[in-house]
């Protein structure tokens, strides 16, 4: 291709899954995230309600991949504090209630590592799991937290998770303030299964919105919390700090959707308790942990 014609403009995302080997997202990468995460054509406001709002979109070549963005207006939170909270893993092990297990596994670069994290899903749906490359970047006064799925050798499929593939999932922190910023999620992840309609509709119209002021009143509790827990230990910050071991993106590959199987659960019904929000479930609103 001609360099010289080639346009300066953002084009959208460029896939990192796109690419045959793993590499780690560079600066156009982190440039092409904002642009998606800020642009507003070809998204659909499926919720606008108490400075949160939620997009959809479908993609066309695959009416079973769904991207959502979400956005929210948070008071009273700093940037730093959020992009901080985001980072810590031992109090997402707190706030987050729908983590079944989540670990870092091993360290790529200074910006740069690989993590595992499962999660539950709206029952009686199976639950999901993912292994991505996740890699972070300051700009200024902002902050961008994006990851995408591969493989490792050491943590194949498990037998009783859904292996998930996320295509491109990540955070844009704008700070607007001393103490206040606005947090933008952007996730293209397929479920590998073809999901019933109620589950896209509840992820747009409930899940979404609900895990967003989750994670506002996380970030109002995270300097107290951090206070009392390794305050000074933030290797996102201070990558000295990192105890993790390196290891080479040779180790790595990149996870293909197609290479996974799928599970059809497209036919599966709501269970009364997620309908209610009984028994600690997404109706649940208990943060009583975050101490």
């Amino acid at each position: 291709m001609d360099k010289s014609a080639a346009s300066t403009e953002p084009q959208g995302p460029r896939p990192v899954l796109g690419r045959d080997s793993v590499q780690v997202p560079d600066d156009q990468d982190f440039r092409s995230f904002r642009s998606e995460c800020e642009a507003e054509e070809g998204w659909n406001l499926t919720y606008s309600k108490a400075g949160v709002s939620v997009w959809v979109q479908a993609v066309e070549m695959d009416r079973t991949l769904h991207k959502i963005k979400c956005r929210m207006e948070c008071r009273d939170v700093p940037a730093e504090t959020l992009y901080d909270v985001l980072h810590d893993i031992e109090y997402r092990k707190k706030w987050d209630s729908n983590v079944i297990e989540t670990f870092d596994i091993a360290r790529l670069t200074v910006n740069a590592d690989v993590g595992y994290y499962s999660w539950r899903c709206p029952k009686p749906l199976k639950n999901r799991d993912v292994i991505t490359l996740r890699s972070w970047l300051p700009m200024g006064t902002d902050y961008i937290i994006m990851n995408y799925s591969v493989k490792h050798p050491k943590y194949p499929p498990r037998k009783d998770l859904v292996r998930a593939v996320s295509i491109q999932t990540g955070y844009l922190i704008q700070s607007t303030g001393p103490k206040s910023c606005v947090i933008t999620y952007l996730a293209q992840v397929d479920p590998k299964g073809s999901l019933p309609k109620w589950v896209v509709n509840k992820s747009s119209q409930f899940l979404a919105p609900k895990a967003m002021k989750k994670m506002y009143k996380a970030c109002v509790k995270y300097p107290e919390w951090k206070q009392k827990h390794q305050p000074h230990f933030k290797p996102w910050l201070h990558p000295e700090q990192s105890p993790l071991p390196s290891l080479a993106l040779s180790e790595l590959s990149v996870q293909h959707a197609d290479s996974l199987e799928n599970i059809d659960e497209s036919a599966v019904t709501e269970s009364r308790e997620e309908r209610t929000g009984g028994a600690g479930g997404e109706g649940s609103d208990d943060d009583t942990s975050l101490t």
